[in-house]
């Protein structure tokens, strides 16, 4: 395996692409690589060529988490979204971009199972254990996108600028298909290099997990309040970051019967969050 280290994006672009895998903190891809789950002839070591840093609504994709929970810039809802993300140390490494993109924690697609996402037919959590897995979005894969910073930035409206356009984060995510396993609109030679977050008047980020500190939601919830605008996204309930129009939205959920728990834990983790943002509805 060759790892290179371009000056700039339009270099990383050109190194991307048959057979190769951007990385910066690399928390979540080298793992995957060394087990042998994602394949990677060349890694392409992007802290040189994605910006980093926060200037006002503005933040580089190469910035860490930790640099965002510690900057009072950031909303509330985006800080604590990284704070409970991971443990210190992997705060520190892990990048806002990376984090966008990092993978299912579902242990049959980790287990290379010939699963959907794998190219497969057949969801195996949906016939097998999957307390962990999906409410939303499950028809196909049952998997749970596991991202705490995904949801609070979707609950922020954040927009994307990679290098080939500019996008809401919404547009960044898919349901895979039969035709498309990816859970990303993002190509393989394209990078995200920085993000626009809008401000909030205020915004909240509550989560449930099997740990008291540094564990994967269970559920999470973000809200963030603008004027009278309330927009709440979920993580850890479907195969990409939700957006819900509506606390009534739960009432359309398909839990499988091992995760119908995270239906009562949404509903009450939402009513918590729209009273932290002041909203009429909590």
């Amino acid at each position: 395996m060759q790892l290179v280290r371009p000056e700039s994006a339009d270099d990383a672009v050109a190194a991307l692409g048959n057979g190769s895998r951007a990385v910066a903190g690399g928390t979540d891809l080298v793992p995957l690589v060394r087990d042998g789950i994602v394949e990677a002839d060349t890694l392409v070591h992007v802290s040189r060529a994605v910006p980093r840093g926060i200037d006002g609504t503005r933040i580089g994709a190469g910035t860490a988490l930790a640099e965002l929970e510690a900057d009072t810039q950031i909303p509330e809802t985006l800080r604590e979204a990284c704070r409970l993300a991971a443990s210190p140390q992997l705060r520190s490494m892990g990048t806002v971009g990376g984090n966008l993109l990092q993978a299912t924690r579902c242990w049959y697609w980790r287990l290379q199972y010939p699963c959907y996402l794998h190219g497969g037919d057949v969801c195996h959590a949906r016939a097998g254990v999957h307390r962990e897995h999906a409410i939303f979005g499950n028809e196909r894969c049952a998997s749970a996108h596991p991202s705490d910073v995904a949801a609070a930035l979707l609950a922020l409206g954040a927009t994307l600028r990679t290098t080939r356009r500019t996008l809401p984060l919404a547009d960044l995510y898919r349901l895979p298909s039969d035709d498309d396993r990816n859970v990303t609109t993002l190509a393989p030679d394209e990078l995200i290099l920085e993000l626009e977050v809008p401000p909030a008047d205020a915004s909240a980020y509550l989560k449930a997990m099997d740990r008291k500190r540094w564990a994967f939601p269970l559920v999470g919830v973000a809200a963030a309040r603008s004027g009278a605008e309330v927009r709440i996204a979920l993580a850890g309930v479907a195969p990409v970051p939700w957006l819900l129009t509506s606390g009534d939205d739960l009432e359309s959920a398909t839990p499988l019967p091992g995760t119908a728990y995270k239906v009562d834990i949404a509903r009450a983790l939402v009513s918590r969050a729209l009273t932290a943002v002041g909203s009429p509805a909590g």
